[in-house]
C-alpha cells in the first residue's frame, strides 16, 4: 500500500510542478522523494516550494544541496560555505542522518564538522539541546545533502489513493474548509453548488472552488456542478410549515446531490455542518436530514468551533473571499425546530411537488473546474486578451496576496499596477475611472478572464485581460 501511495505522489508531483520546469525530476521509492530542478531562479524555487507545501501526502519539505560524497574535510568545507554566515555569534549543533554503507558513523561526521565550525568561526559554542541553529546533514549512499531549510508539508494522503467525494459548497467558511480537509485526506473532491442568489452568487462560489483546486488539488480533474434551486426554495416557502423549512431544505439538497453524485459514480457527500452551530445542525435534525438518502455523508467539521474554522480558512487562503460572499439564506424559519421528527417532516414533504426538485436536478450544469468561465462566454468574446500592455492602460493584479508575495509582478515599461485581490474586484472596480482602460492579470489567466467577462457583462467595457503567456 505504501508503494502505491508513493507512486501516486510521484505522479501528482510531476503533474503540478511541470508548469515551473518541464524537465523537473521526481525520484524515490520509499519514504523520501527527491525533486530536482535545473532552474535556480529564486522565484521558481519559491513557487516549487509553495506548491509542495500545498500538495496532499507530503509531511515535510527539505531544501537541500546535493554533492558527491568525498572525504571528511570536504564535507566540512561544503558545510562551512553553506552555514557559516548563519551561525556566527550563535549556538549550534550538527545533526547527521546516514543511509548506506560507509567507513564512518554519523557521530563521526557531527564531531568533525562541529569542531571545524567552532574553530573557524566566532560562534557562541556548541549546544546540543535547543541550539540557535541546527546544521542538518544527510548522507545517502554516495551523496551528501546539506539541508538549507525545512518546511512543514500539508500531510494527509496523496490524491488518487482514496475514492472521490462530492462537496456541497456554498463558498462560506464552513464548506470551503470542509472541502479542504477532504482534499488533504487524499479524497478527490468534486463540487456541488445550489444556486440561491443568481449569477453573482454562482461567480463568487466558483472563485472559491477554483482557488482551492489551483492551490491544493490541481493534479486531478474535478467537476463543478451548479444546481438552480430557487424553484425548490419557493416551493418550500409556500408548502412547508415554518418550523420545518430548514430541515426540509437540507433534505432536498442531499437528495439532489446524491443523484448528481451517482451520475459521477461518487459514493459519499461532504458538508460543512458543525454540531449545534445553527438550528438545523442539532443531532436530532442531522439524523432526520440523513434519512433522506442512502449515501454516506461526511462532516469533517462536526466538532470544530466556528473560530477554529475561520482560523483554518485564514491559513489556507479562503478567509478573505469567504467573508465577502453574501449569505443567501432564502429559507429562514421564525421558529425553527431543533428536534425534528421524521413523521412530521414526511407529512410536510408530502405537500411538496417533487417535480420541482426533478426539474432542478435535470437543469444541473456540469463543468470541469477549468471550464468555469464558460458561463460567461458570450461576454468573453468581446473581452480583449493581450500579451502586451496597451498604451495608457493600468494593470490590475487580481492574484491572492500570498501569490503576490512569492512572485511579484514586475512590469518593465513602467505601467501603473494596482493590487486588487479578485474577491474585492467586484466592489472596488466600480470606484475606478471609467475613462481608463484596465487590464486584469493573474498567473494562469483563468481568474482574469472570468472577472473580465463578468465586468464586461455588467457594462464595463474599459476592461481587458493581460496574459503574458498568450501567444508564447
Amino acid at each position: 500500500m505504501r508503494r502505491k501511495f508513493i507512486r501516486q505522489l510521484r505522479k501528482n508531483l510531476r503533474e503540478v510542478l511541470k508548469e515551473f520546469d518541464e524537465g523537473i525530476k521526481v525520484t524515490g521509492k520509499w519514504d523520501v522523494l527527491e525533486v530536482e530542478t535545473s532552474n535556480d531562479e529564486s522565484i521558481i524555487t519559491k513557487q516549487i516550494t509553495e506548491r509542495l507545501t500545498c500538495t496532499p501526502g507530503i509531511a515535510s519539505i527539505l531544501k537541500a544541496e546535493r554533492h558527491p560524497l568525498r572525504e571528511m574535510e570536504e564535507i566540512f568545507q561544503l558545510t562551512l560555505k553553506a552555514y557559516g554566515e548563519f551561525i556566527i555569534g550563535k549556538t549550534f549543533a550538527v545533526r547527521c542522518k546516514r543511509n548506506g554503507k560507509h567507513q564512518f558513523r554519523s557521530v563521526d561526521v557531527e564531531q568533525y564538522v562541529g569542531r571545524g565550525l567552532k574553530r573557524h568561526l566566532k560562534t557562541a559554542g556548541v549546544k546540543l539541546k535547543k541550539p540557535d541553529v541546527t546544521v542538518a546533514l544527510e548522507i545517502k549512499d554516495e551523496f551528501l545533502y546539506i539541508i538549507r531549510e525545512q518546511v512543514k508539508g500539508l500531510g494527509g494522503y496523496p490524491l488518487g489513493c482514496q475514492d472521490a467525494v462530492m462537496s456541497l459548497i456554498s463558498g462560506g467558511f464552513d464548506s470551503s474548509v470542509s472541502s479542504f480537509l477532504t482534499i488533504k485526506r487524499g479524497l478527490q473532491t468534486h463540487y456541488c453548488f445550489f444556486n440561491l442568489g443568481g449569477k453573482a452568487h454562482e461567480l463568487a462560489v466558483k472563485e472559491v472552488a477554483l482557488f482551492l483546486w489551483m492551490k491544493y488539488h490541481s493534479s486531478h480533474r474535478v467537476k463543478f456542478v451548479s444546481v438552480p434551486f430557487a424553484g425548490v426554495v419557493e416551493e418550500i416557502l409556500t408548502q412547508v410549515d415554518d418550523s420545518q423549512m430548514g430541515v426540509v431544505l437540507k433534505r432536498m439538497m442531499l437528495r439532489a446531490s446524491e443523484r448528481i453524485a451517482d451520475d459521477l459514480s461518487i459514493k459519499a457527500l461532504v458538508t460543512g455542518e458543525s454540531v449545534a452551530q445553527v438550528s438545523s445542525q442539532t443531532l436530532s435534525n442531522l439524523a432526520v436530514i440523513d434519512t433522506a438518502i442512502d449515501s454516506l455523508v461526511l462532516r469533517p467539521l462536526c466538532t470544530v468551533n466556528k473560530q477554529d474554522i475561520i482560523d483554518i480558512s485564514r491559513n489556507i487562503g479562503t478567509e478573505d473571499f469567504s467573508k465577502n460572499i453574501p449569505e443567501y439564506c432564502a429559507v429562514i424559519s421564525k421558529n425553527p425546530t431543533t428536534k425534528a421528527n421524521i413523521g412530521k417532516v414526511k407529512r410536510e414533504e408530502s405537500r411538496f411537488n417533487f417535480d420541482v426538485l426533478e426539474s432542478a436536478i435535470e437543469s444541473a450544469h456540469f463543468q470541469l473546474i477549468t471550464e468555469v468561465i464558460d458561463d460567461f462566454n458570450a461576454a468573453a468574446i468581446e473581452v480583449d486578451v493581450k500579451n502586451t500592455i496597451s498604451n495608457g492602460s493600468v494593470v490590475i493584479d487580481i492574484r491572492h496576496p500570498s501569490e503576490l508575495e512569492i512572485s511579484p509582478l514586475n512590469i518593465s515599461d513602467g505601467a501603473e499596477v494596482l493590487n486588487v485581490p479578485f474577491y474585492q474586484l467586484q466592489t472596488r472596480f466600480t470606484e475606478l475611472d471609467r475613462d481608463t482602460q484596465y487590464m486584469l492579470y493573474c498567473d494562469k489567466g483563468m481568474m482574469s478572464r472570468l472577472h473580465a467577462a463578468h465586468l464586461f457583462d455588467e457594462g464595463y467595457t474599459n476592461v481587458a485581460v493581460l496574459d503574458l503567456k498568450a501567444g508564447v
